[in-house]
């Protein structure tokens, strides 16, 4: 497949009556809050400064929020925007990719980038994966907890603002390095011969399909019932050298170089820049346990086939590829007006091989003595490009009236070339279900079957537009405060996947024995193609294509929305803010069957095409409102109480019946027409305690009501991976308690105490899920054998912990931190069929930071992550489904400013 920008060729039918279901369906200075920020670290000492930094902003919040900055994720040691969220009150980090907010998945939460919605290159999800933004690009995260009318209605857990570094008032020129290990490094790895790009993230054509592959495919001429010498034809124009091989393992490197300046112009106009780039480049080797379940199946001629109780070895090598760039450039007039335009390119490549050797998941009794080699390549390329121009203009002669303004472009992309799955089998001689050495040196060969092996190709490419304004309008009358806000957003998003895939049909040689041997390229090299005697038979041609419908889709959303909100003082005691935001939401996904580029309409209950076009689209319009009250004790203590009204929708291809295959786990999902929107209902209450010299201390309670939640139910299979259907569940809720502190530790006593402080947040919550499997199954027309039909939701936690203990030495040399984070154990996959759920147990997450600081111009960083070498472990009905090492990471920095 090409790449994003020229590969999709969608019939314009399509998209026209795609277009139409939409229609149809009903001082270079920086902001406020950046100089109250600045203000705070200028002032303080390092000791807490890199924690209490961002409490100012949090502290003056209308709505409860948390806020990270860039010297809490700096001091923290963590690399991008996922991993340090975790340190923020009750967020959990899924996958390394998604935030968890007070137990809801990541649907239940939204994100934005410098207060703009941005695309997402995830092929299944409207959520952007939050480990895409490197830290070094990253000014302050914004958490907001409680719904406010100015943030998108699409709220459940929280949403997400990350902002981006911006012009510095002053110059700076900044460069760093570092190098890195882990543990699991030592010695070779496995691999395989990939592209001279691979470096620098780009795949040069090697993995991708060849030529005459795809000007099929364009022409819909698929790889079907092909004749044995056309099909020999096609698999040698086909990477085959995937291995695998034994190769030593590079340390991890990272390189950044930061440059910024602002100057004055002309009587009041003064202008500034800020670029920022960085490349890293990490190996990550793991080692992994796998448990197949146990079920006997009888089939209809009395035959008994176990799915073996036994763990498969498995063996992975990960490289990856990060690399991201940060222009930013802006005018200012007399500190009242302020246009800035921003450029964001960010690139993250994953280059994976793992090697799993185990008792093949279905076997019948009398072949108990095979054992099975599968050889899976994951290689994938995410990116994300917006433009983003934003203006804030205040008018002093209108009683300073505020206007501002955004608009933003962005498009993300998701290229997979090449992906590989291989399967071997072994000869147990010793029928023990392990492979020694000479079982593995003697007894090999590429798996005879249909399916030997397996080539997928996929692309996305996703573009979404995104402008808004908000009016600002003060007044002051008597003891009364008053700020009235109105303003508008408007989001339209486009959406084109499309996915590929063929087999290898080993059936097709007629002798076997050159079937032999571990190395594919080896198996099937052009020499072995070209004298090696195939079949005839029509059904066995060496290449046939497996693509299926629904494998493509084109996909559009448009969201209008304007709200308004007020926000009273009342004699510096009480803070009212309220306001109601209005959304009209139009979604419409269309699947398509590869084959044809036509509509793939599946659902059966429709009696007519416009019945079966109408799953297609999705609309809705509704008010959702919003009010908090904030009472201020003393100047140090507030309470805050916030109620709001919110909704969650269904995923992009969750209302369409089409099946297809999940590119990430290669389950089938299929979505269900008629999917109903989640609507919530939030509570907050929170105390705040600010104290002298940045200690601080705050205690939230919360409660959410959610009816029709959304969830993932498994189908019960015969053969292979259950088929996942969306439902709505009948209720849900969440509720818990947070709390928060900082406190320096001089009150123990002088000398080294004063140089010590501790920091932490637990959340300790719970929650509950109430499914009707009657009306699962009248939703989704499949049998659902949910085997607890109340439970936690999935991923919730029920306690979170996170604790740091910092050190800073009087003179400001040496800064040192202690950072410890742990989850409690959580559901990740619902039991079925009487077997229980899996439940991913507790990482105690042990990290320490220390800085050196020789000169006023240089920082030396040092790191040791994951020092208890804790690994991750999923655990069914008290036994152990899943382990993979994580090992003992280890880092050094260097960082000088000119």
């Amino acid at each position: 497949m090409n790449r994003p920008a020229d590969r999709f060729k969608v019939k314009p039918l399509c998209l026209a009556v795609f277009a139409g279901l939409l229609v149809q369906a009903p001082a270079f200075a920086q902001s406020d809050d950046d100089e109250v920020m600045d203000e705070v670290v200028a002032t303080g000492t390092r000791l807490k400064g890199t924690a209490t930094a961002v409490l100012e902003e949090r502290k003056n919040q209308a709505f409860v929020a948390d806020i990270l900055g860039a010297e809490q994720i700096s001091r923290t040691g963590d690399s991008d925007a996922a991993s340090a969220l975790r340190r923020v009150t009750g967020l959990t980090l899924v996958d390394g990719k998604f935030i968890y907010v007070r137990g809801l998945g990541e649907r239940y939460s939204s994100t934005q980038l410098n207060g703009a919605i941005v695309p997402t290159p995830d092929p299944t999800r409207n959520v952007i994966p939050l480990d895409l933004f490197p830290a070094d690009i990253i000014e302050s995260m914004s958490v907001q907890k409680s719904y406010s009318p100015s943030m998108p209605a699409s709220f459940g857990g929280g949403n997400v603002d990350i902002r981006l570094k911006s012009i510095p008032s002053e110059m700076i020129f900044n460069v760093s390095g570092s190098l890195g290990t882990n543990t699991e490094n030592s010695g070779d790895a496995l691999g395989y011969a990939g592209g001279d790009d691979d470096w620098f993230g780009r795949d040069d054509g090697t993995r991708a399909v060849p030529g005459v592959i795809q000007d099929r495919w364009d022409s819909r001429n698929f790889l079907d019932n092909l004749d044995q010498a056309t099909a020999v034809s096609l698999l040698r124009e086909v990477n085959r050298d995937y291995g695998p091989n034994s190769e030593s393992v590079d340390p991890d490197i990272g390189l950044n170089m930061s440059i910024g300046n602002s100057f004055d112009l002309e009587g009041k106009w003064r202008a500034g820049f800020f670029a920022t780039a960085g490349y890293d480049a990490g190996t990550r080797v793991s080692e992994e346990y796998e448990l197949n379940q146990s079920n006997r199946i009888t089939s209809d001629t009395g035959e008994v086939r176990i799915i073996r109780d036994e763990f498969f070895d498995i063996t992975s090598t990960e490289r990856s590829i990060k690399w991201s760039n940060l222009v930013t450039v802006g005018i200012d007039y007399d500190s009242k007006h302020r246009i800035d335009y921003s450029f964001i390119a960010l690139n993250d490549t994953r280059d994976e091989i793992s090697e799993s050797v185990g008792p093949t998941q279905n076997i019948s009794i009398s072949e108990n003595n095979s054992i099975v080699r599968d050889i899976d390549v994951v290689y994938e390329e995410r990116s994300l490009y917006t433009n983003q121009i934003r203006g804030t203009h205040t008018f002093p002669e209108w009683n300073f009236m505020g206007f501002d303004w955004q608009y933003s472009l962005g498009r993300s992309a998701r290229y997979a070339p090449g992906g590989v799955e291989a399967r071997f089998t072994y000869n147990d001689a010793n029928e023990d279900g392990v492979i020694d050495a000479a079982e593995r040196a003697g007894n090999v060969a590429l798996l005879d079957a249909q399916t030997a092996m397996r080539y997928s190709f996929q692309d996305l490419d996703d573009r979404l537009e995104n402008w808004g304004y908000n009016f600002t309008i003060p007044h002051m009358y008597d003891r009364w405060e008053m700020e009235f806000k109105l303003g508008a957003s408007f989001v339209s998003t486009d959406r084109v996947a499309e996915s590929r895939r063929f087999d290898v049909n080993t059936l097709a040689f007629n002798d076997r024995s050159l079937l032999a041997g571990d190395n594919l390229g080896a198996i099937l090299s052009n020499q072995v193609l070209d004298t090696a005697e195939f079949s005839t038979s029509a059904n066995r041609a060496i290449i046939r294509d497996t693509t299926i419908a629904g494998d493509d889709y084109v996909a559009a959303r448009k969201i209008d929305a304007y709200y308004v909100e007020a926000d009273f003082f009342y004699d510096n005691k009480w803070r009212v803010t309220g306001g109601v935001r209005w959304e009209d939401f139009r979604q419409a996904v269309a699947p398509l069957d590869p084959r044809t580029n036509q509509f793939d309409l599946t659902n059966e209950d429709a009696e007519t095409a416009e019945e079966r076009l109408s799953e297609l689209a999705f609309q809705e319009d509704a008010l959702y409102p919003a009010l908090a009250l904030t009472y201020f004790l003393t100047e140090e203590h507030q309470f805050r109480l916030s109620y709001g009204e919110t909704v969650v929708r269904p995923d992009l291809r969750e209302v369409s019946s089409a099946t297809y295959l999940d590119p990430l786990t290669d389950f089938p999902i299929s979505g269900t027409p008629g999917l109903k929107t989640t609507a919530i209902k939030n509570y907050d209450f929170r105390w705040e305690w600010y104290r002298d010299g940045g200690n601080n201390v705050s205690v939230g309670v919360f409660y959410k009501d959610m009816d029709s939640p959304i969830e993932a139910v498994q189908s019960p299979a015969q053969d292979g991976p259950p088929l996942i259907k969306m439902a709505n569940a009948e209720t849900g809720e969440v509720y818990g308690v947070e709390i928060e502190f900082l406190q320096g530790l001089d009150f123990i006593g002088e000398g080294i105490w004063d140089n010590i402080f501790a920091s932490g947040n637990v959340t300790l919550s719970d929650s509950e899920i109430v499914l009707d499997t009657q009306s699962i199954v009248e939703q989704t027309k499949v049998s659902a054998a949910i085997t607890n039909t109340t439970r936690r939701l999935t991923g919730h936690s029920e306690y979170v912990v996170n604790f740091q203990l910092g050190f800073d030495s009087d003179n400001g040399e040496h800064t040192a931190s202690l950072v410890y984070n742990v989850f409690g154990d959580r559901i990740l996959i619902p039991g079925i069929d009487g077997n229980d759920d899996n439940f991913e147990q507790p990482f105690h997450s042990l990290d320490a930071v220390y800085k050196f600081f020789p000169d006023f111009n240089t920082t030396l960083t040092f790191k040791l992550q994951n020092i208890l070498d804790e690994q991750k472990e999923i655990k069914f009905e008290g036994v152990d489904r899943q382990i993979e090492t994580r090992g003992t990471g280890a880092s050094v920095s260097f960082k000088y400013e000119f």
